[in-house]
């Protein structure tokens, strides 16, 4: 019977007696100490130019071994191709091999790339040598189990990944770009916590904000949450310096490097405004806050001015809110003046908020989400209270008070009011706002909040959008929006294009002469 396992003869397999000489216990023991000594003395992966190369650490790589072993939480921020995959592996596979009786959870985004990350610490353990394998008992395309009773195992991210398993070291690859992140999270987290020395790792490139990675990570930076973190930036890769940079800009552009190699979270992301809007949007410190701290207001009433409120009705449950903005449309650019956010409302009482402060803003023009709730909050507003400036959208046809949310009237919503905050011509003020514009991404074929984040304020300005095309709209600011963003829109194009000249090719004179 040979040594290897299963036919692999690269693989110690399971109840091999190693004789073991005094430079392998040597080796060994430093392998144990140290897992950057590790990693570049005996583990080797795949180069794109050379092949199956050593695995020459950077310095950053070194800095972030000892960050893991001297911490149990630990999450890493890296611009894309720094290497960041590949070094967690080399980690996990000297955690594996020199800790016995643990277990190794990786989760990815998807199933595949979790069982890729799996190849890749089998690859390294094939070209180790036998003195430094623990011997094994099971390998394949999603676990690997060692003689030491440690193993490693790989799935996608969900909520039952790990349930029921006892994990020592939880590693999270790409974790910004999990779906459902959050509610995995939530599952997972009570798994690891509860082991005294359990550890958990979790890496990604930015993928906006408002997700789990980046609360996490922001935690982290402010120090109110256990995780330590650690940033790697483009210019912590050996090669790539200003040269580089400006190479790899004039490539491509300045938007897409900061994206791909900034770091930044703010512009990443699939969101529905452009990166350059979102990073120009400043929140104000309200004037005042009334209503229990559920209105915010930015602007005083002017005189003369008209407003237009528009509103999201929720169930008063405790999940989503009742919203609405006001928004002054008698100035260049609108200005966002009053917000109203709160989740306990009950749609019975919600009339009574609107009608207060639409009179206070000189009867402003309200425009109501009518779908589920928003009916009652309608007929409460425009019978009860006797408030008519609203919006009707038909005079012949029953139940029309309000905007039915259906999905002609989002897709239009959302592409108006893209074009009205990227040229500028609504000033947005609102922290929850601008924050809600920012996690506002697509999904399918529409746009939503993403995981964990709320879209009510967003929906406000998506029926804002859909409203300034209309003839009401028209009426009341003598202005016609679509015409006027059609014309920018034909100015940018003109602005952009090369102006033809003349070329002179002498034909005219030599027929003169």
């Amino acid at each position: 019977m040979t040594d290897s396992y299963n036919g692999n003869i690269n693989v110690k397999r399971d109840g091999i007696t190693h004789n073991w000489t005094t430079a392998e216990v040597a080796e060994y023991a430093k392998c144990m100490k140290d897992p950057g000594y590790f990693a570049s003395t005996y583990c080797k992966i795949i180069s794109l130019d050379k092949g199956l190369v050593p695995f020459e650490l950077y310095p950053y790589q070194e800095k972030m071994f000892n960050q893991f072993n001297s911490n149990r939480f630990n999450i890493v921020l890296a611009c894309r191709q720094s290497g960041k995959s590949i070094s967690s592996v080399a980690y996990l596979l000297w955690y594996v091999l020199f800790n016995p009786e643990k277990t190794v959870a990786i989760l990815a985004n998807k199933g595949a790339t979790a069982g890729e990350m799996l190849a890749r610490i089998t690859l390294m353990l094939e070209n180790l040598p036998f003195f430094l394998q623990p011997g094994c008992r099971a390998l394949n395309k999603r676990s690997i189990e060692f003689s030491n009773n440690s193993r490693v195992i790989a799935a996608a991210t969900s909520g039952s990944s790990i349930r029921g398993m006892s994990v020592n070291l939880l590693y999270l690859d790409e974790f910004a770009f999990v779906e459902r992140a959050a509610e995995f999270y939530t599952s997972t987290y009570p798994v690891i916590s509860s082991g005294k020395d359990t550890k958990v790792i979790i890496t990604s490139t930015a993928n906006g904000i408002g997700n789990i990675f980046e609360k996490i990570w922001t935690g982290a930076i402010q120090g109110v949450n256990e995780y330590t973190p650690f940033r790697v930036d483009w210019w912590d890769v050996p090669g790539r310096d200003e040269a580089w940079k400006l190479q790899t800009i004039s490539n491509t552009s300045q938007l897409q490097f900061d994206q791909e190699f900034g770091n930044t979270f703010f512009g990443t992301g699939d969101t529905l405004i452009n990166a350059e809007t979102l990073m120009a949007l400043r929140a104000n410190p309200p004037k005042s806050m009334l209503e229990g701290n559920s209105v915010y207001i930015y602007e005083e009433t002017q005189k003369d001015h008209d407003y237009i409120m528009t509103v999201d009705v929720s169930k008063g449950r405790g999940q989503d809110y009742s919203t609405f903005n006001v928004i002054d449309i008698s100035t260049r650019p609108f200005k966002q003046v009053a917000v109203y956010r709160n989740n306990t409302i009950s749609p019975i009482l919600f009339p009574n908020i609107i009608y207060k402060y639409a009179k206070v803003y000189n009867d402003a023009y309200v425009v109501i989400e009518a779908n589920d709730q928003g009916g009652v909050v309608c007929n409460g507003l425009y019978y009860d209270f006797e408030y008519e400036n609203m919006h009707v959208e038909s005079a012949i046809k029953a139940n029309a008070l309000g905007i039915e949310m259906n999905r002609k009237v989002k897709r239009l919503g959302c592409s108006t009011i893209k074009d009205i905050l990227e040229t500028q011509k609504l000033d947005i003020v609102d922290e929850n706002t601008i924050l809600e514009i920012s996690t506002f991404i697509a999904k399918g074929q529409s746009y939503e909040a993403s995981d964990g984040n709320h879209d009510d304020l967003m929906m406000n300005l998506v029926m804002f959008g859909y409203f300034s095309l209309s003839s009401q709209f028209g009426e009341i600011t003598d202005i016609n929006l679509k015409e006027m963003m059609y014309k920018n829109r034909m100015q940018g194009i003109d602005n952009d294009m090369v102006q033809f000249g003349f070329v002179d090719d002498g034909l005219e004179e030599i027929e003169r002469t």
